[in-house]
């Protein structure tokens, strides 16, 4: 008896020693001695901005190579681009290093992301934005939106040309307030978008400098600050400027408006002690307008040679 009890404890000892080590298996778990795969981490991506799909700038005539942006050119995208009011079609970036656009290329998304990180949102799409300087260098137009600048003054009193080289323009720049369009539009942070050409800058019109900046601004649904201001004129005003040409009884406005920023002036006090301001436009022996001013007025017009229809 006693030899049977100890053959039983002899196999059973081995058993309940193992049975203290053993793995239960539930359903839907690993099954035992099999290793649980570890979970894959995914690098965080960067948040990206979606786009609207009409950002790649619309195609334009092509320009050709010998084409050169002129001085009345110039005047005349001072005259109807700056100061108008569009829409932005992307959030656009602050700071004074802006966002640079080429022209005829899509925008770069990193460049664009890469600024609105450094400048901060300045402008979302579907905001009103004014255009308030423009420069012009030999490549490209750096384009000021929302820079606030001078607010006592008429943008168009703020023309400047810069000359050198015989009298010629070499660049150009006007900076406006907002005397037209929501008040906002001036209050917000500044924007500087530097439109590039990669290559000497062309002859254009107003409404092609518009297309050029379509891939991120939309003046379609906006007025035109220069309408809204030609418009507000007296009808024979109206006509004059329409017809390039100043008259007398206009003030110093609306003769920018006609012929663009005075070449040179030349101040005189008259006998009976009126100051009077001749503004000069061309060059003798060519065709050269002078304009008379007193007291801000137009006085008198005078042009050599004399017009067709009045010389004798």
């Amino acid at each position: 008896m006693y030899w049977a009890r100890t053959v039983l404890l002899a196999v059973l000892l081995p058993l309940l020693a193992s049975s203290a080590f053993a793995q239960v298996w539930v359903p839907g778990n690993a099954p035992p001695n099999q290793s649980v795969p570890q979970a894959q981490t995914q690098p965080a991506q960067p948040p990206v901005e979606s786009q609207p799909a009409d950002a790649t700038p619309v195609a334009l005539p092509v320009k050709d190579d010998d084409s050169r942006l002129s001085p009345e050119t110039r005047i005349e995208l001072i005259r109807y681009v700056s100061g108008e009011f569009a829409k932005a079609k992307i959030s656009l970036p602050g700071g004074k290093k802006g966002l640079h656009v080429q022209v005829g290329q899509p925008l770069d998304q990193k460049a664009l992301m890469a600024a609105l990180k450094d400048g901060g949102v300045a402008a979302s799409a579907g905001d009103d934005v004014q255009i308030t300087k423009m420069d012009f260098g030999g490549s490209d137009i750096a384009i000021e939106i929302n820079g606030g600048g001078n607010r006592g003054r008429s943008w168009r009193d703020r023309i400047q040309i810069a000359g050198g080289g015989g009298g010629l323009p070499v660049s150009t720049s006007t900076t406006v307030n907002n005397d037209y369009g929501p008040a906002q539009a001036a209050a917000r942070p500044g924007i500087t978008l530097q439109l590039d050409f990669g290559r000497p800058l062309p002859e254009m019109t107003p409404d092609e400098l518009k297309l050029y900046l379509s891939s991120v601004l939309d003046f379609s649904k906006q007025r035109s600050a220069a309408v809204q201001w030609a418009e507000a004129q007296p009808p024979e005003i109206r006509e004059a400027i329409a017809a390039k040409r100043a008259a007398v009884g206009m003030d110093s406005e609306q003769v920018i408006a006609a012929l663009g920023r005075a070449e040179r002036k030349v101040r005189e006090r008259q006998p009976d002690g009126v100051e009077t301001e001749d503004w000069i436009y061309g060059q003798p022996p060519g065709k050269t307008v002078f304009v008379r001013f007193a007291h801000d007025k137009v006085i008198r017009v005078t042009q050599y040679p004399l017009p067709a229809d009045t010389a004798e």
